[in-house]
């Protein structure tokens, strides 16, 4: 779920190389969800040789997710340039305290079920983003009855409307089809699907008050847990880049790509299999992230 290194939402939302990137959790986009254009930015850990022909479903599964992602992603939205101005040059050493955590606690008060009242901050504008790319790449924005809520819950509200028609576009009776899921975003009876992202780590690349630009190195797995899947859950690495707006008192999501990465080389662990998966989805719960 990648953009063409970095496509968005709003205008560069995206997670592939493609304009378009992976958002929800369809970021086979792994749900990379709205992914959109390039690579699938699942990151496919090594498991149990497949077939052929599964393979070829599984990349197939995948470049529609990225595709759906970049085509929600299209809009009016700043360019890529914008995010390399400010504090985070990639050329830069890293400070003493660029990696440690801030100590700073965690929000307490929630928009629906997404953390909200983040820190008017460079720490606040961190802790904003990694919640809402958790948000923005579940299998929830797949669900006709969740995505309306999300969107309205992360974006500014200039871009409520045009991106709630984009993503409802995206996420089409055809698409969720195509990924084993019915017109409401529900898994078969048996199945279910799976689409978990973890924030890594965070970086400031621009800060101006009531703005910031965010990047967030997240991982993540993605897929339909189930005996007959034809979409098993495999993992991904990808990095989101979110520009913020501070809003009525707290920070929202004006615009957001993906791009594919950093990631790290994949163990031979054997896979686990469905039913593992789909219990320990059932029984581990979320978190609230800080920076």
């Amino acid at each position: 779920m990648s953009h063409g290194d970095e496509s968005g939402y709003g205008n560069d939302s995206g997670r592939n190389d493609d304009a378009y990137s992976t958002i929800g959790g369809t970021r086979q986009t792994r749900t990379r969800l709205p992914d959109g254009g390039g690579g699938d930015g699942y990151g496919t850990p090594r498991r149990p040789a497949r077939t052929s022909r599964s393979l070829v479903t599984v990349v197939g599964v995948v470049v529609l997710l990225i595709a759906a992602i970049a085509f929600a992603n299209m809009g009016g939205g700043r360019g890529d340039g914008d995010a390399d101005n400010g504090s985070g040059s990639a050329g830069s050493k890293p400070g003493s305290s660029s990696t440690a955590a801030t100590g700073t606690k965690p929000v307490t008060g929630k928009n629906g079920s997404i953390p909200s009242g983040f820190a008017h901050d460079e720490q606040g504008a961190q802790s904003a983003a990694s919640n809402y790319a958790v948000a923005l790449v579940s299998a929830d924005i797949l669900k006709s009855s969740r995505r309306a809520e999300i969107v309205r819950q992360v974006f500014v509200p200039a871009r409520v409307d045009e991106l709630e028609a984009n993503f409802n576009r995206a996420y089409n009776k055809e698409f969720l089809s195509k990924i084993g899921l019915d017109e409401n975003g529900n898994a078969a009876a048996g199945m279910t699907y799976v689409s978990r992202t973890a924030p890594v780590g965070t970086k400031v690349t621009q800060s101006a008050g009531a703005s910031a630009t965010v990047e967030v190195w997240c991982t993540g797995v993605f897929g339909t847990a189930g005996v007959s899947s034809t979409n098993p859950v495999s993992s991904d690495w990808f990095t989101m880049t979110l520009r913020l707006q501070w809003d009525r008192n707290d920070w929202k999501v004006d615009s957001f790509s993906q791009k594919e990465g950093p990631a790290p080389v994949n163990t031979d662990r054997t896979a686990s299999n469905a039913d593992e998966i789909a219990k320990a989805v059932e029984e581990y719960g979320g978190f609230t992230y800080a920076r």
